[in-house]
């Protein structure tokens, strides 16, 4: 069987590899342009790109899918029994979705209907979601709305980032891509329709990294936190300065006064606390911050112009203190 694959990210790479260690003919993948990345601007291929050359299959990059007559007629001399699309970027004209006589399949990270776009992973961890998954599906000409293949569930960590959740869901991607194309080929793959209520997964924007400390409960900032970690940061500043967190632990106050005895006579005070106002900091003990509902404690931070670090190594260097209010 013959296969188109469609992909850029790692998270499609992981997909392309298992298909070729499955012995499948790749004739041909598709990914985007090449980007000028680093200080230097230097010009650098997808992950997908780079994994296709060294196994010397074909590479075609353009910019633009809809409209493309030069593109969709190299598709068509290809001749594929079979497309896969995998984190490619752009919804597929119907011109090249009907060109392989198999249909189009798609590997989507997320439980369909839930989270159709570009961005589900990330939002099921911005959302405090507990579960999630792959789906498998046939494309049409809608975002993520085709019949769904093959799907399989799992649990989200309470304290799992983005970056964690992304590795283990493009590891069982693959698996799942492999076994959807072997059913289509045995003429046994399953067809099931997506239930009509649905939520949208959209890119995510450089302004909701700013943390909100009076509108935003604890747990709501700790899943930015990890939902945006490692793609951007959430951020907030100290005396003018912008500082990014990392990773961050929510704590319940008898645990606080548990560890630090002596601020339990001042637990009356609590509530009238500005939220973002540091509770304790010390290079031996961390750094705690009174926030809505909540207090956080930091275990990974980065100040400007610095990389990030363990957060008792942060304070060796940097000066916070008790009182201190982050805005």
């Amino acid at each position: 069987m013959k296969i188109v694959f469609m992909g850029t990210p790692d998270f499609a790479q992981e997909s392309l590899k298992a298909l070729v260690e499955a012995n499948y003919e790749v004739i041909g993948v598709v990914t985007n342009p090449d980007k000028p990345k680093g200080r230097g601007m230097k010009m650098i291929a997808s992950p997908v790109k780079e994994y296709a050359l060294e196994k010397g299959i074909p590479v075609y990059q353009p910019v633009k899918i809809r409209s493309n007559e030069e593109f969709i007629q190299e598709v068509q001399r290809l001749n594929p029994d079979l497309i896969c699309v995998v984190a490619y970027g752009k919804i597929l004209p119907k011109e090249l979705l009907d060109i392989p006589r198999l249909g189009c399949v798609n590997v989507h990270g997320s439980l369909l209907p839930k989270y159709r776009g570009a961005a589900p992973i990330q939002w099921a961890v911005l959302n405090g979601d507990k579960e999630t998954g792959v789906d498998t599906m046939y494309m049409d000409v809608g975002m993520d709305t085709g019949d769904i293949i093959l799907e399989e569930k799992v649990e989200i960590g309470e304290d799992e980032t983005t970056g964690e959740l992304w590795e283990r869901l493009k590891v069982i991607g693959a698996k799942l891509l492999v076994e959807t194309v072997k059913q289509i080929e045995q003429g046994t793959a399953p067809r099931r329709k997506q239930p009509e209520d649905f939520t949208l997964a959209p890119m995510l924007e450089k302004e909701m990294a700013k943390i909100d400390w009076e509108n935003q409960t604890a747990l709501e900032i700790k899943n930015l936190v990890r939902g945006l970690n490692p793609i951007m940061g959430a951020y907030t500043f100290l005396r003018g300065k912008k500082i990014k967190l990392w990773r961050v632990r929510l704590i319940a106050e008898d645990e606080l006064y548990t560890r630090f005895p002596d601020l339990a006579e001042y637990s009356y005070k609590l509530k009238e606390v500005v939220p973002g106002t540091v509770l304790f900091s010390g290079d031996k003990n961390g750094l705690y911050i009174k926030a809505t509902e909540g207090i956080l404690e930091v275990i990974e931070i980065q100040g400007e112009n610095a990389k990030k670090m363990n957060i008792l190594d942060f304070l060796r260097g940097n000066k916070v203190e008790i009182g201190d209010i982050f805005e």
